[in-house]
């Protein structure tokens, strides 16, 4: 299966909602299963710093088919693997980057959301992740 534009539309609207709720400005970007570009938005005001950095919390997740922050564990000193986070053109691993997954839970791809503190982009991504239609 692969992931649709019609799924991405509510994902991308409930995004620009809870961001406009809490009044945060944010990038939102949503990668496909291969880790390419399905959709992106970046609304007014949005810091062009995070750009980047919500296109790489999206990639994150789809490259180990978790919440970006679950790769902190694999690559933070004393982890298995400490660096890894330099690879595939530098991961982040920080939240705010969640998998879309079928209700079988097959990974169609990942939203990732950057513009705010850590913990308002989580807000937003979990708001806009909860809307995806599986």
């Amino acid at each position: 299966m692969k992931l649709s534009h019609a799924q991405l539309e509510p994902v991308v609207a409930a995004a620009i909602a809870k961001a406009t709720e809490i009044r945060v400005p944010m990038n939102i970007a949503v990668l496909d299963s291969g880790g390419f570009i399905k959709s992106f938005t970046r609304m007014d005001g949005a810091f062009l710093a995070s750009i980047d950095v919500a296109m790489k919390k999206a990639k994150t997740a789809v490259l180990f088919d978790a919440n970006s922050e679950a790769a902190w564990e694999f690559c933070k000193p004393g982890g298995p693997a400490p660096g890894l986070e330099l690879t595939n053109d530098v991961l982040v691993i920080f939240a705010g980057g969640i998998p879309l997954r079928t209700r079988d839970g097959e990974l169609l791809g990942a939203i990732g959301i950057s513009g705010g503190a850590v913990a308002q982009d989580v807000e937003v991504a979990q708001a806009a992740a909860a809307a995806f239609p599986a």
